[in-house]
């Protein structure tokens, strides 16, 4: 039976996680865990969920873009987008006027849409995401791909060979990542919160089996280098740490933080510098290259584009797709495979209001049919937010735990819904002008 797209319903819906500094980063000092939800709405009865990830402010301004661009998808059949995803790819990315407006919100609302539509097919196929994507013929998934500013670094042709070099083993990596999903790492050392908040957490999550940490930096070199140190003795020799900058220093400045990481054996330093500087990215992998860790960045990396410069370039040794940063599955697809060709493990970035529901989609199907191993990668795991939706993602020895809900999983309570939607939810109904939206502002430095 014929699908058709009836309606779309998008939902700002907005956490104030600046009151516990849950989040908090060099740059990003109160963020108010955020997301733009929407709904594809079928005479089916079937639902296309996707969400964006952002921190408060800036919410509204992706509603309206994907709002705009749905008008392009209803009325549309899901056989229309199943037979050819790459169609409405190109048709979104390649607006005549709107990609005047070139990367950003427009990308970010675009990908909103492509990503409904990808959780609306698999759960007409009654299979979760990541379980779509590994039963696809490699010559279908090339085929989502625009290959026109990436050839350079990795062929269509190039990119089938990999996907058919790893089918011989995928049922094999299917049955064992059932047992055992992606290994997690968790971000505890948010830049707001105390020692023992922050040790709190670890000690929870290492409950849990987690034995890889987090730490955000950024601001004081010695108080930067103290808290290291502590991470580290919570941690323990064998555990991975890793810590995380959020683009906040210019390249001779992050030399100077960089250099006294040194002794702490780190995993990676993420996002020292800006996210798009591919040549200061090169600079501090040539500056660092005898150390112990290696540079992470992509989080923030607005196209495939940009990662192929980072990935070709060989500026980056952990390669950070996000879900929701760039345009959709088909984008994302696109820049695993070229980390899989320079041989860079994708550490997917996670955490938001249900951006883990996703990422663990990516790693897995990375881990099954494009790298074909989990010896190491990482996908990030943040342990709050998780009761917003009706199926959290779930961690077991240090590891997610393989979905098995049809699509993304991003079926959000309705209560959660209710209180959280801005500005008029319970949430946000009373609070003080100063504390929404764009006129939220806390000192620059």
């Amino acid at each position: 039976m014929t699908v058709t797209i009836t309606a779309a319903e998008v939902v700002d819906l907005r956490v104030p996680t600046s009151d516990q500094m849950l989040g908090s980063d060099p740059f990003h000092k109160e963020p108010d865990y955020s997301s733009a939800l929407l709904r594809l709405q079928t005479d089916s009865g079937l639902t296309g969920t996707s969400v964006v990830f952002t921190v408060g402010a800036g919410t509204d301004w992706i509603c309206h873009g994907i709002r705009d661009l749905c008008q392009l998808v209803v009325g549309t059949s899901l056989d229309e987008f199943s037979a050819a995803p790459g169609r409405l790819h190109r048709r979104l990315v390649d607006h005549h006027q709107l990609r005047w407006l070139h990367d950003g919100v427009f990308r970010m609302a675009a990908g909103a849409v492509l990503n409904a539509m990808w959780d609306l097919w698999a759960k007409s196929e009654e299979k979760p995401l990541w379980k779509l994507l590994v039963d696809l013929e490699p010559e279908f998934v090339a085929d989502c791909i625009d290959w026109r500013n990436i050839g350079d670094a990795l062929t269509r042709d190039e990119a089938v060979a990999i996907l058919q070099e790893r089918r011989s083993d995928v049922g094999r990596r299917e049955n064992a990542m059932a047992e055992r999903g992606p290994k997690a790492y968790c971000t505890a050392g948010w830049l707001g919160l105390s020692d023992e908040q922050i040790l709190a957490t670890i000690r929870k999550l290492q409950g849990l089996g987690f034995d890889a940490f987090k730490l955000k930096v950024g601001q004081d070199s010695d108080r930067d280098v103290e808290r290291i140190r502590f991470m580290r003795a919570a941690v323990g020799d064998d555990g991975d740490l890793m810590v995380d900058a959020n683009q906040y220093w210019g390249l001779a400045e992050a030399k100077e933080h960089v250099e006294r990481y040194r002794p702490f054996g780190l995993k990676w330093v993420e996002e020292p510098i800006a996210r798009d500087d591919v040549l200061g990215y090169v600079e501090l992998s040539e500056t660092f290259a005898d150390a112990d860790f290696a540079f992470a960045c992509g989080e923030q990396a607005a196209s495939p584009v940009i990662f192929k410069q980072l990935l070709k370039s060989g500026a980056i040794g952990y390669c950070q797709i996000d879900a929701v940063r760039v345009a959709g599955v088909n984008d994302v697809m696109a820049v695993v495979l070229m980390a899989a060709k320079f041989g860079v493990p994708v550490c997917p970035h996670g955490g938001g209001i249900a951006l883990c529901n996703m990422i663990v989609h990516y790693g897995l199907w990375d881990q099954i049919t494009v790298s074909g191993h989990s010896e190491t990668q990482l996908v990030e795991y943040i342990d709050f937010l998780q009761e917003s939706v009706e199926h959290p993602v779930e961690v077991r020895d240090g590891c997610y735990v393989t979905p098995t809900v049809p699509g993304w999983g991003l079926e959000f309570r309705p209560d959660f819904v209710e209180q959280h939607r801005f500005p008029d939810g319970p949430v946000w109904r009373d609070r003080v002008p100063e504390k929404k939206g764009a006129t939220y502002e806390v000192p620059v430095d």
